[in-house]
């Protein structure tokens, strides 16, 4: 359960367009009116987002519950118009991903479990000098990022239209089916409540570490680095089923473990978060709308890690992937984990382990609400600790990847000193 984990945080730069500084006033209001209506006739489809939590208890056992969205009587999403006297360079030239990042999207310290009071959704749209910075920010126990990107382009696309339309291509699934035979919504979950019976929620678990102990950089892999990479780790295995994002990780898994310099015999762990909306069974449509992920968990010991070749790390990746998604969850496992409700986020970190998130295949750069293509795309403050990387598609597509990554200071600058590393990226 993402009970106190934070919410998915997502922003688009956007070059102002020419002759826009010449009336820009109007211009402005124009966009953010089309901003809100596009927006509007969008939570038609995905109303959950326009909702907010609800706790209810089980009348018979108090320490059972069931969290849901209430969408009949709740406020609705919240849009905020804001303004900054920066330029789009002050943000994206910075060597580190800069602090002032934080200040272009709402919910920088709320957990999700705040959504019972807060906005399931904000959207925050800021004025720079040269650009436009639009900002999501969305309650992940609503969805998970392959719903965020849902709503997104969806979102554009009803923007684009030439008429007023709520029709969109792929309409979202949201039905939210138990496992067979189980009709009963009620969890047994750790919460604890005070006398006022509400729920004591600790925030130095949720915030894992102070945003300001960790070093943010985004680094990027061509599209001819990333085929050699891949080519190099099948071949290395005499294999062709590895892929792309398989290839980059296992190289950033070596590099990052070379920085961290642990002792050889600790353990390393690269948790991939998977899609596996196709692999239960039965299947959960791809358009459904919610949280339906697994996570494929490698491990090895540091010093085998390097001391292994990049396709025999490659190949653990691989594997794990596999084991995760190659086969259906069974109503065995769904019903375990019902009956042993974790709440995600509230586990300590790790410090060798690396966790990946987002995928090179989102459509990042299809997002267009009439400024053209993003001239980039970042992530806000929430949910940043050591070891934690999220994937997009580079700018220029042709299977080139961005990957930002948070490391602690001097970690970081161990990597920025790894040659065989800066070769590899820009």
């Amino acid at each position: 359960m993402l009970v106190i984990a934070h919410y998915m945080q997502r922003g688009f730069v956007f070059a102002k367009p020419p002759g826009f500084d010449t009336d820009g006033e109007n211009q402005l209001q124009e966009l953010v009116q089309k901003l809100k209506e596009s927006l509007s006739l969008t939570l038609v489809h995905f109303y959950p987002l326009a909702g907010r939590l609800v706790t209810q208890k089980k009348a018979e056992n108090p320490s059972e519950l069931a969290i849901y969205i209430d969408c009949n009587k709740s406020p609705g999403a919240r849009f905020i118009l804001a303004s900054l006297d920066l330029t789009m360079d002050d943000i994206l030239s910075t060597t580190y991903v800069p602090r002032i990042l934080r200040s272009l999207f709402d919910h920088e310290r709320s957990i999700n479990y705040d959504g019972h009071t807060e906005s399931l959704l904000t959207i925050q749209v800021t004025e720079l000098i040269d650009g436009i910075f639009i900002g999501c920010s969305m309650n992940h126990m609503v969805g998970d990022g392959i719903s965020l990107w849902h709503f997104l382009t969806s979102w554009s696309e009803i923007f684009k239209a030439e008429e007023k339309t709520s029709v969109i291509s792929r309409p979202p699934a949201h039905d939210r089916l138990f496992p067979r035979g189980r009709h009963n919504p009620f969890l047994r979950l750790p919460l604890i409540y005070d006398h006022d019976d509400q729920v004591i929620i600790n925030r130095d678990e949720a915030d894992i570490l102070p945003a300001d102990m960790i070093r943010e950089k985004i680094f990027h892999f061509s599209s001819e680095t990333v085929r050699k990479l891949k080519a190099k780790v099948n071949a290395e295995r005499n294999a062709t089923e590895i892929s792309s994002l398989q290839a980059v990780s296992a190289h950033l898994w070596r590099c990052i473990t070379r920085a961290r310099n642990f002792p050889s015999d600790r353990k390393t762990s690269f948790v991939m978060v998977a899609n596996a909306r196709s692999k239960s069974v039965p299947p959960v449509p791809e358009d459904y709308f919610g949280n339906y992920l697994r996570a494929a968990i490698a491990t090895a010991g540091c010093g085998e890690l390097l001391e292994h070749g990049l396709g025999w790390a490659a190949w653990l990746l691989h594997q794990e992937v596999i084991n995760q998604t190659g086969y259906g969850i069974s109503h065995e496992q769904m019903e375990s984990w019902l009956q042993s409700a974790i709440l995600s986020g509230s586990d300590a970190p790790d410090p060798s382990r690396l966790l990946l998130a987002g995928s090179p295949r989102f459509n990042v750069y299809g997002i267009d609400f009439g400024l053209g293509i993003p001239v980039a795309v970042r992530t806000g403050s929430a949910d940043k600790f050591d070891g934690k990387m999220v994937v997009s598609p580079g700018v220029e597509g042709g299977g080139s990847m961005d990957f930002e990554i948070c490391l602690l200071p001097h970690i970081m600058t161990s990597l920025e000193s790894d040659k065989e590393f800066m070769e590899t990226v820009s």
